[in-house]
């Protein structure tokens, strides 16, 4: 079965079973591209769509091996960007997985990431840390270094950090430092592509990620054309949720529905009705009935 009639006039029911946000260790989650997919047909998902962070080059392979399952996925990339130097990461779904215009932004960012990493790394092995067990720990990397949580791995795994958060300040001071495309940039770059853009997860306000309370959203509009907003996250409370169904009700916005799911056993994906994404699926093409 071919990928395009698999998402090309597909119809679900209301209820049908859907996550837009999920992570493979193609970028920072630790699900295997097969794993996930085998544990989401397990699962009985009608349509998800994998947002690895900045990679649009990994969404056709995942596409064809959730085809294999006859398991829908609209291709979807979570982009990093920022936008007034404010954190703002933007989901972006539907365009052509092989020929669109955001494989350009995110080719950069990759590269600018991979280029910080291994400079991260060095500063690491001068500063005297050892990682003998490193092609062990980085092993789904093929041994090498990928992405930049790799090396806050290698400092955990080795006994130097003894949680996430001590470990990704350590390799701050050693010179890490988020890479993001612009925010208009890469919106234009999607809508050249036929995509769709919201704002993922506008209401987490950890980890030095932008709070986008709705006064902040309605700047962010003015400069931007974004097309919504994920009002379902893991991280939203009830009262934020509210706020923003009314906020894109009012606007007449896209929302979305994700859990942002990294791995088993930890933030695991997330049923949500195909009904609350009506409006976003059909502008990609995905009836609901």
């Amino acid at each position: 079965m071919t990928l395009t009639r698999l998402t090309s006039n597909l119809t679900l029911a209301p209820d049908a079973s859907i996550d837009l946000h999920m992570h493979t260790n193609y970028s920072d989650g630790r699900w295997p591209a097969q794993q996930l997919i085998d544990y989401l047909v397990s699962e009985r998902y009608d349509l998800v769509s994998v947002t690895d962070h900045d990679r649009v080059d990994t969404v056709a392979s995942i596409q064809a091996l959730a085809a294999e399952k006859n398991l829908p996925v609209l291709a979807g990339v979570e982009m990093s960007t920022e936008w007034n130097g404010k954190m703002g990461h933007v989901l972006c779904y539907g365009f052509d997985p092989e020929h669109n215009y955001l494989i350009e932004v995110t080719e950069t960012i990759v590269r600018k990431q991979l280029e910080n990493t291994h400079a991260v790394h060095d500063e690491l092995l001068k500063r005297g840390y050892a990682f003998p067990r490193e092609e062990e720990v980085l092993a789904e990397n093929g041994g090498k270094l990928r992405r930049p949580a790799d090396n806050a791995r290698l400092l955990r795994e080795h006994g130097y950090a003894s949680d996430w958060r001590t470990a990704m300040q350590m390799i701050r001071e050693a010179g890490f430092h988020s890479i993001q495309a612009d925010m208009a940039e890469t919106v234009d770059a999607a809508h050249r592509s036929a995509a769709v853009c919201l704002i993922a997860h506008p209401g987490r306000r950890e980890g030095g990620f932008t709070f986008y309370d709705l006064p902040l959203l309605d700047q962010v509009r003015t400069e931007i054309p974004i097309d919504g907003i994920e009002v379902y996250h893991p991280y939203h409370d009830a009262q934020i949720i509210e706020a923003y169904l009314a906020y894109v009700r009012k606007h007449n916005l896209l929302m979305s529905t994700g859990s942002d799911s990294h791995c088993l056993p930890g933030r695991m994906p997330i049923k949500h009705r195909a009904e609350i994404s009506r409006n976003l699926l059909e502008r990609v093409g995905i009836h609901i009935q």
